[in-house]
């Protein structure tokens, strides 16, 4: 049985960051019913050396874009990195869902083998497309996903392994 490369991928980041925006909305219902600044959960980092709320968030919405639109063999959209409020970084999760969304299967499926080349920190990197997706794309996704929520849920918002699954 071959897999499908788009539904081990749209379908996928669609649900996760539809995830990771309901989780936001509870980080910022928090801060409202306690009167704290929003920017002081978006602004934090679980360690010094990582990077805060926001900067997960875009590197989550960076990763599926990247992918989708390179299994497809396009150009992925660049977006700006100016986030500085919980409803930017829903707009840009909401931006990026409507991108995944023009993809069909017949654009993404047969990739498994198309060579994916970019710079990761200044670094070249080659893939093949099965790989890509699965040792690259999602193991950041979901790294970058759960220390959004991690931050969140060190900050005392109420969230919950439900909330990070979402409803299938």
């Amino acid at each position: 049985m071959t897999i499908s490369m788009y539904k081990a991928s749209v379908p996928v980041f669609i649900h996760v960051l539809g995830n990771l925006s309901a989780i936001l909305d509870k980080g910022a219902a928090y801060a409202e019913a306690r009167k704290i600044d929003p920017a002081v959960l978006i602004n934090d980092r679980l360690y010094p050396d990582m990077f805060a709320l926001v900067r997960q968030v875009q590197i989550a919405s960076d990763a599926v874009k990247g992918c989708a639109a390179r299994l497809a063999g396009q150009d992925p959209p660049s977006y700006a990195d100016t986030e500085t409020t919980v409803a930017e970084l829903k707009e840009r999760l909401a931006k990026t869902i409507a991108f995944l969304k023009t993809f069909k299967p017949e654009q993404i499926d047969g990739s498994e083998e198309k060579t994916i080349q970019l710079k990761v920190a200044g670094h070249p990197m080659t893939f093949k497309g099965l790989p890509y997706l699965q040792h690259y794309v999602l193991p950041n996704l979901y790294f970058h996903t759960t220390t959004a929520y991690n931050i969140l849920r060190h900050n005392g918002v109420e969230v919950g392994k439900r909330d990070y699954l979402g409803k299938f």
